[in-house]
This record gives structure tokens, C-alpha cells and sequence, in this order.
């Protein structure tokens, strides 16, 4: 088994032990992501706004870890306002278009800083 790690070099990631990405056999799992800065200040206000800054994330452990967009087979997104269904589904579609994954959204109760109104999860297969 082959097993790669992709870190943020967040604090969080060792105090609370997890990898920005894990890479394994061609699979690649993004941790959950939120809307976050290299400063840990949040990006947008809104759902769209936080949608797409936490895609871009997404992006960017994918690209570490050797993956795209292209190759998301599954995501999984977490809002405290299911009626925010429709900017957070735009914001989605604009970056998936074509990929069109697997997809999941569910409100829960909070995420873990109350100014956040999304969390996405993705799973990629690299085309090795």
C-alpha cells in the first residue's frame, strides 16, 4: 500500500491529528474544509463566497497530492442553513461542472467557528 500525507501546516493538524489530504493506492481523501486564510481569518460572508474559497482549498490538497478537480469522485458538504442549498449548490456546480461527483449536502447544528456556513469533504481517484 502506497500512503501519502498533505499538510496545511495548520496547528490544528497535529493537535487534533489529521492530514489536510491522505493519498492512498491512487484514492486521495481531502480532509473537511472551510472557508479559511493562511491566517486563519475566514473568507467571505456568505455561502457562495465560503463555498468557493473552500473549493479552492480543496484544490489545492488535490493538486498536492497529485489529483484535480477532474478526478473528485465524491463530495460531501456541510451547512448550518439548509436554505443556503442554493448558493452553495452554484458554487459547487460552477467548480464541477462537467466532473459532476457523487454529491452530498447536509445541515448540521455548527461547525467549529460559528462565522462558518460550510464545510466540504472530497475523494478523488487519480488516474495513475
Amino acid at each position: 500500500m502506497s500512503r501519502q500525507t498533505v499538510s496545511s501546516d495548520t496547528e490544528w493538524e497535529a493537535h487534533v491529528g489529521y492530514s489536510r489530504a491522505v493519498a492512498v493506492d491512487g484514492q486521495v481523501h481531502v480532509s473537511g474544509t472551510t472557508p479559511v486564510d493562511d491566517d486563519g481569518a475566514v473568507i467571505g460572508d456568505g455561502p457562495y463566497e465560503q463555498t468557493r474559497a473552500a473549493l479552492e482549498i480543496v484544490e489545492g490538497a488535490l493538486d498536492d497530492a497529485g489529483a484535480s478537480i477532474a478526478d473528485v469522485v465524491r463530495t460531501r458538504l456541510y451547512v448550518t442553513d439548509i436554505d443556503d442549498y442554493e448558493a452553495v449548490g452554484r458554487a459547487h456546480g460552477e467548480v464541477f461542472a462537467d466532473v459532476r461527483p457523487a454529491s452530498t449536502m447536509v445541515e448540521v447544528s455548527r461547525l467549529v467557528d460559528e462565522d462558518f456556513r460550510v464545510e466540504v469533504e472530497a475523494t478523488a481517484v487519480r488516474s495513475d
